[in-house]
């Protein structure tokens, strides 16, 4: 089967615009895009008092959200291949199954479904860091290039992330900012008298860092390194770090997370908070 990013599309602004950085991303790659449209079953399958041409109608509105991704796709992509799939089920159960063999799958922050005020939709939440694929949830279309990738680590990241990371850079000719954050460790009241013991820690983090990363700058040779060590909340550190970036990647679950929680806390806030698209890698995935 030819190499695709599929897309989850339901006519939302969220899902207009992960359909156009899917485009974007699918001509870097030289793949096509898949976009796949669900359809609450209930449409189908149970039976309802409803007005003549309803289902007909609904298939229809479907059939036009599909049409109308596929055109923005070709509109900001002319060479990359266009497929769409519409299909009835559970949204969230049609795409992990597209993305078992897709390069990674891409969502809106939240559809049209849910609360307004939601920043994170119920259909990205339970996907990224769920399937084996990379999960990309954007928000809304950049308005302006930044050629900058943020990876955000630590000391259980899996290599996934930084694999991912440096080849989006590449692809992008951008430079790759890879921020490690730690945090203070819990002292009594007499903290002044444990200076040495931050500088320390300090040291040792930033020793991590550069070690973790000194396999992967030989690796690619031609990516612009700037490794941010800091002390602070990974999410806060993160998503500041977004703000001047086209993308910022974060493994499913970092330290402190529970082995049967796929997606950790950190991923977890950054993916509500960043202020840019965010890449969930988990580890063991296949690139392509």
């Amino acid at each position: 089967m030819t190499a695709h990013v599929v897309v989850g599309v339901d006519g939302s602004p969220s899902s207009q615009a992960a359909a156009e950085w899917a485009a974007a991303d699918a001509a870097r790659r030289g793949c096509a895009v898949r976009l796949v449209h669900v359809c609450g079953p209930w449409i189908y399958d149970i039976p309802l008092q409803t007005p003549p041409g309803f289902r007909d109608s609904m298939a229809e509105y479907c059939q036009d959200v599909l049409d109308g991704a596929a055109a923005l796709v070709r509109e900001r992509a002319p060479k990359v291949p266009v497929e769409t799939v519409f299909e009835a089920g559970k949204a969230v159960e049609v795409l992990r199954r597209e993305a078992e063999d897709a390069v990674q799958l891409v969502l809106g922050s939240r559809g049209l479904g849910g609360f307004t005020g939601l920043l994170l939709g119920s259909v990205a939440l339970a996907l990224a860091g769920h399937v084996s694929r990379p999960v990309v949830v954007v928000r809304k279309a950049p308005k302006r290039v930044h050629d900058e990738i943020v990876a955000g680590f630590d000391g259980s990241s899996p290599a996934a992330v930084f694999e991912y990371a440096f080849e989006e850079a590449v692809r992008r000719k951008a430079r790759l900012r890879a921020v490690h954050t730690w945090q203070e460790p819990v002292l009594g009241p007499y903290a002044a008298a444990y200076t040495p013991l931050f500088d320390d820690v300090f040291a040792a983090e930033r020793h991590k860092a550069m070690e973790t990363l000194a396999h992967w700058r030989e690796r690619y040779p031609g990516v612009e390194v700037e490794e941010t060590v800091v002390c602070g909340h990974p999410v806060a550190v993160i998503c500041q770090a977004s703000e001047t970036a086209d993308l910022v990647v974060v493994g499913a679950r970092g330290l402190g997370g529970l082995g049967a929680a796929m997606l950790g806390s950190v991923s977890h806030g950054v993916l509500h908070h960043a202020r840019c698209p965010v890449a969930v890698v988990r580890a063991g995935g296949e690139r392509r």
